[in-house]
């Protein structure tokens, strides 16, 4: 946030918390799309890691004693689901583990992928759980005030899964490093440099695959839908940051006492959206309940408008203010970054 560095990697969890303002800066940040699914796990002494993730406190149990860093998700599960004296609070992940070692704690609390690197130095035998206590979807972190910068670095990430799905890797011939070929706007970018001159997203996991876990590339066999946790939401300043703020496209919404949405329909679309079924009838749904959280369980209050995927009369209109959201948009790097004089840019969910 004091722009010390430009982005954070490893160990930040996406939260919708974060992403609107989070503890320790009050401040709001970009997140890109997962880059690693990860989850809290337990590490120490067998027989209370047991008792840890059974959540268990008596009998063999009553000299449980979790260490924990301060504003971590971790945190925010271990101390929701265990009275206080159960729980140590420490300040750093090194010091977790410095009373691990030394005794203090039997048991740690933290992402699985920073426990597979606990080694105690005296050759004490711990374990790492393999129970997964919560989701963390680690992501690429930015200020919210570039969106530009943060479209980037998503858009990035994405080239590094693609390049695995088609089995390109690194290629030291097709990696254009001349600084000659740089664009001038962040549309023109030729993100698969990341992958020819880097390596696609496998060859930076650098794992064998079949301890890949949740982080294979989907080949259509397997779902793709994960919920992004909440994090702290349960907190009156919370929700005056988002509900008093004034000259915001929300602030906009609640006082006109309707949301104008879009929705994106097939070519050959004859009939009442509002009756419709599969994607259309899912866009129109997702614009109900989006009107019902604005508006206090209202889910009638909306003004339709229906687009053809061929234009880009939807964007056009988004972008002018003629309707607040717009359903059934396809993700394009053009429209992500604006690469015409309608648009400059849109976000997507």
């Amino acid at each position: 946030n004091d722009r010390a560095v430009d982005l954070l990697l490893y160990g930040d969890t996406h939260t919708i918390e974060r992403e609107v303002k989070e503890r320790t800066t009050d401040a709001g940040f970009t997140f890109s799309i997962p880059y690693y699914y990860d989850g809290m796990a337990y590490f120490g002494d067998e027989s209370f890691l047991r008792c840890a993730e059974e959540e268990k406190r008596f009998d063999e149990c009553t000299s449980l004693l979790i260490c924990v860093t301060e504003g971590s998700t971790s945190y925010d599960y271990v101390q929701s689901h265990f009275p206080p004296d159960f729980v140590q609070v420490v300040s750093t992940m090194q010091e977790t583990e410095e009373m691990l070692f030394n005794g203090t704690c039997n048991v740690i609390a933290s992402d699985r992928s920073i426990l597979l690197n606990v080694t105690p130095d005296d050759g004490r035998k711990f374990i790492v759980g393999d129970k997964l206590m919560t989701k963390e979807p680690l992501s690429i972190v930015t200020r919210n005030t570039d969106r530009e910068f943060s479209d980037i670095i998503n858009w990035i990430v994405h080239a590094l899964f693609y390049g695995e799905e088609q089995g390109l890797t690194k290629n030291s011939s097709l990696c254009q490093n001349s600084s000659n070929l740089t664009p001038h706007h962040a549309s023109d970018l030729n993100f698969m440099n990341a992958v020819y001159c880097v390596g696609n997203y496998g060859e930076l996991f650098d794992e064998d695959e079949n301890n890949r876990g949740l982080n294979q590339i989907n080949d259509g066999s397997t779902g793709m839908l994960y919920a992004t946790p909440f994090g702290q939401l349960k907190n009156e300043h919370y929700y005056q940051s988002i509900f008093t703020a004034d000259n915001t496209l929300l602030d906009d919404i609640r006082k006109k006492g309707s949301l104008n949405c879009g929705v994106i329909v097939p070519e050959d679309f004859d009939g009442q959206i509002t009756n419709s079924s599969k994607l259309v009838g899912m866009s129109v749904d997702y614009c109900q309940t989006l009107t019902a959280a604005l508006f206090n369980g209202d889910s009638k209050v909306v003004n339709w408008s229906t687009f053809m995927e061929s234009d880009e009369s939807s964007f056009v209109a988004l972008n002018n203010g003629t309707i607040d959201v717009l359903a059934g948009g396809r993700v394009e790097k053009k429209y992500d970054f604006g690469s015409s004089s309608s648009f400059s840019g849109f976000q997507f969910s």
